[in-house]
């Protein structure tokens, strides 16, 4: 059956099947899309958080670490979409079955939704803080207008990432020239961190990747618009580390400058620094940038997430964006925003395994995959995920001193490449 390229007037989503390459789009769209997806106010917190818990130093390094490892892990995955023109949910089913995607598809793609609704709720918590204005309301127009966004499809995606990014260093880049003003920025370098011990470095590490963890993952959603492999891989950069290092540094730099008050709270959120004037010229900045830049991070995880679902239960992705959006808005209108280091735990113990098994399974044995029949299920893709997150989880409890999410990742990788080894001798011999 022939996918239909245009629908009610929108381009189509190819939601079942592979993006033919008539409708591959720019090096251009495609980093748009990625670029202004990492480089977020929420991406600001965690960065201010490491460095505030662990110094300037030690704070820089393991950002740093952190993005080296999603460079490779996003590009690897990204780089195989660009190839086949394959969503996360078709790579899934190569590895884990016909059925047995559905387990791997369906878990990250109601952990987006998870996100979306999160920060859905921080857009309204963020503009009450702020100005006092009605946290549930904004929440819940900021929440419409973000699925109306989704809706619309990739393209719009790109729309607002080329927005949302310019908006962020115009955020960032003025919340720094205001805090220079009362804080000595040549002094960042000595900073020691008010963490005490309380954060090791693997944790740190661990709370940079599982911010990403889980599109990082489904990245082929947004890359199998690459016209080939090396683009998927260059809009790749585009977020990681560039994106998300600008993010990053910019909340750990101020809290390195001392300019953020409860630093290891509030982590790396500057949004007080623009509102502590009282401008109002850096007020409509604040509502634009939190409105924009928290509603680019909805949209992506919407789109992952409705893209996921409709392929799951065989709809469009649109039907899905509006069902999964409304249920997202009540999330968040009950208060989920307010769980987020709960959603870093368990995404640094159970995504990283999962994106290794694909990477060791359509990557580094694709030449045995290529002819590979289908099957229902896959033990051995499910069996190395398990190992992989059981070793990440074993870490998390007893050895914290290492990042439970690099662990995972590896363990999960070695893991697949072990149980599949005698299978790739046979059908070598």
């Amino acid at each position: 059956m022939t996918t239909p390229t245009v629908e009610n007037g929108l381009e189509s989503e190819f939601e079942h099947s592979p993006v033919p390459q008539s409708h591959r789009k720019s090096l251009w769209t495609v980093s748009a899309v990625w670029f202004g997806f990492p480089m977020i106010l929420t991406n600001a917190v965690p960065g201010g958080l490491v460095v505030a818990m662990l110094g300037f130093w030690r704070g820089l390094a393991a950002i740093l670490l952190a993005n080296l490892i999603m460079f490779v892990y996003v590009s690897l995955l990204s780089h195989r979409a660009g190839q086949t023109g394959k969503s996360f949910s078709l790579q899934a089913t190569e590895t884990f079955g016909t059925a047995g995607y559905a387990i791997a598809s369906g878990f990250l793609s109601t952990v987006v939704v998870g996100w979306f609704a999160f920060n859905t709720g921080a857009t309204g918590a963020s503009l009450n803080k702020a100005f006092g204005w009605n946290e549930t309301l904004v929440a819940l127009l900021a929440g419409l207008a973000f699925i109306a966004v989704t809706y619309l499809g990739i393209r719009a995606l790109s729309w607002l990432g080329a927005i949302a990014a310019p908006l962020f260093v115009i955020a960032a880049g003025t919340a720094v020239f205001l805090a220079a003003e009362n804080h000595d920025f040549g002094a960042i370098t000595s900073y020691p961190g008010i963490g005490g011990g309380a954060m090791t470095f693997g944790v740190a590490v661990t709370s940079i990747m599982a911010t990403f963890a889980d599109s990082g993952t489904m990245t082929a959603d947004f890359t199998r618009w690459s016209k080939n492999g090396r683009q998927a891989v260059l809009a790749t950069v585009t977020a990681f580390p560039i994106a998300s290092l600008v993010a990053q540094l910019s909340g750990g730099l101020l809290v390195a400058a001392g300019a953020i008050a409860g630093a290891d709270k509030a982590g790396g959120d500057f949004t007080p620094i623009l509102t502590g004037p009282g401008n109002p010229v850096l007020n409509v900045l604040v509502v634009v940038f939190v409105v924009v830049n928290l509603g680019s991070v909805c949209t992506h995880c919407l789109y992952n997430g409705a893209l996921g679902w409709s392929h799951l239960v065989r709809s469009k992705m649109r039907i899905l964006t509006l069902v999964l959006g409304i249920i997202g808005v009540v999330v968040a209108l009950l208060g989920a925003w307010n769980y987020f280091v709960n959603w870093l735990s368990i995404l640094g113990v159970l995504v990283p395994p999962l994106g290794a098994v694909l990477i060791a399974d359509q990557i580094l044995l694709r030449r045995r995959t290529a002819g590979r029949a289908e099957t229902r299920f896959r033990p051995t893709a499910f069996l190395a995920w398990a190992i992989g997150a059981a070793a990440a989880l074993l870490v998390h409890l007893v050895a914290p001193s290492f990042s439970d999410a690099v662990v995972g990742l590896v363990i999960g990788l070695l893991a697949y490449l072990a149980i599949e080894a005698p299978r790739t001798r046979t059908a070598s011999s």
